[in-house]
């Protein structure tokens, strides 16, 4: 149960916090590697990972940090430097689970360290800044935990400690609790938008984990997309069903509810066999607070719940998206095949549901068909995506692909 925890912060301006921190991780019976990533004071006591070890890890001297004058570029700089020694210690077997403190800049680099890491490595970060709209989706790690630093600012008080006593409690408990993720079984990578507006994962799951696979669903909200992105790329899915491109949709028309600007594009990128679908793509999901653009005005308007809220996109927009969608996919260097239910891409997309746009559909299946046409494989179905003519679709491809060996077949 020995564990190691790797603390990140600026021991020149709070060396008192981070004491307090790496006492209350060492009185729970866990060890520290702390690593300085100031730039201009020093620290006041022995630091395992100095300062100059994190600048020179970004090809960079202390002293020509400080020669620019700019506090935002040395710290960027720094940064680089801190991610390349995470990574590199983690690979050492030097810690088990990361831990960083600080404001908007202490949050920034802190960012890349957990980026620097797997999933299944515990990674918290302590920040006056968490849950704010200033951190995009595509900044975090898919597995980061934030601890809101309430009163965290500058020195220790009642407050403060709350929240670094807990913040310790949470790295080491989740060293000693996690369990890797072990890929016993080829894993088979899929999104949806939840249950209800999607719904075929609740047929393809069981027939997939029958035939051998394990099955991660995505939920196509912004993190979830951003997590599948990047796994994605990665290359750590032995194929991909990505039938829900909301978030594509959504950054494309300056929601807060994306997964960044590499949406659609892992899987390409690494090669992966995908099977693709325009799930959702119909609609924009905003923040619950964020106030509808002027011109999704006149269209039709959904409330989710107090989170999201929903409008529908018109023809014209509908047939960009399927361009957009088109070009991306025409990028991949794996097998891709596209899948069109001219019935309908979501739930509310149907006779009488609130949705229901036989025209805006009509455009984006002629749009998506021409875009698409000499350039990925597609199948159109005279059905709507949640119908189980949609799935048996999927699963006649999928068990095809595993026959010719393009996916790797399943373990029992």
């Amino acid at each position: 149960m020995n564990k190691t925890i790797l603390v990140i912060g600026t021991f020149d301006t709070k060396a008192d916090e981070l004491a307090y921190l790496i006492g209350r991780i060492r009185a729970q019976g866990g060890d520290v590697l702390s690593m300085d990533v100031s730039v201009l004071g020093d620290p006041p006591g022995a630091v395992d990972v100095s300062k100059h070890e994190v600048a020179a890890a970004a090809g960079e001297t202390i002293d020509a940090l400080i020669a620019l004058g700019e506090e935002g570029e040395a710290f960027e700089k720094m940064s680089a430097g801190a991610a390349v020694l995470t990574r590199r210690l983690f690979s050492e077997g030097r810690f088990d689970g990361m831990i960083a403190l600080g404001g908007t800049m202490g949050t920034d680099l802190a960012l890349d360290c957990a980026q620097a890491l797997p999933i299944g490595v515990p990674k918290y970060i302590v920040s006056t800044v968490a849950g704010s709209p200033l951190i995009a989706a595509e900044r975090m790690a898919a597995d980061v935990q934030f601890i809101l630093w309430a009163g965290g600012l500058y020195g220790l008080n009642p407050l403060c400690k709350s929240s670094l006593s807990q913040a310790a409690g949470a790295v080491l408990g989740a060293a000693r609790a996690v369990e890797p993720p072990h890929f016993d079984r080829p894993v088979i990578g899929m999104t949806s938008l939840g249950s209800s507006c999607l719904k075929y994962m609740k047929r393809l799951h069981p027939e997939l984990v029958a035939r051998g696979y394990d099955v991660a669903v995505f939920h196509t909200t912004g993190m979830g997309g951003m997590a599948f992105e990047r796994l994605a790329g990665e290359g750590a899915f032995a194929c991909v069903m990505d039938f829900s491109l909301q978030e594509l949709v959504n950054m494309l028309h300056g929601s807060l509810v994306s997964a960044g600007v590499d949406r659609l594009t892992g899987a390409g990128r690494s090669g992966t066999p995908q099977m693709v679908a325009p799930g959702a793509m119909d609609i924009l999901d905003l923040a619950g607070w964020q106030e509808i653009p002027a011109r999704f005005s006149d269209r039709p308007f959904h409330l989710h719940n107090r989170l999201i809220k929903s409008v529908g996109f018109n023809a014209s927009e509908r047939q960009a998206l399927a361009g957009e969608m088109a070009n991306r996919l025409a990028a991949a260097t794996g097998p891709t095949h596209f899948f069109l239910p001219r019935g309908g891409i979501e739930e509310w997309d149907r006779p009488g549901e609130p949705a229901h746009d036989p025209e805006g559909l009509g455009a984006f299946v002629a749009a998506a068909e021409a875009a698409l046409e000499g350039r990925v494989a597609v199948t159109a179905l005279d059905a709507h995506i949640n119908d189980a003519a949609f799935c048996a679709a999927v699963l006649e491809l999928f068990d095809g692909w595993v026959a010719a060996g393009v996916v790797a077949a399943g373990k029992p």
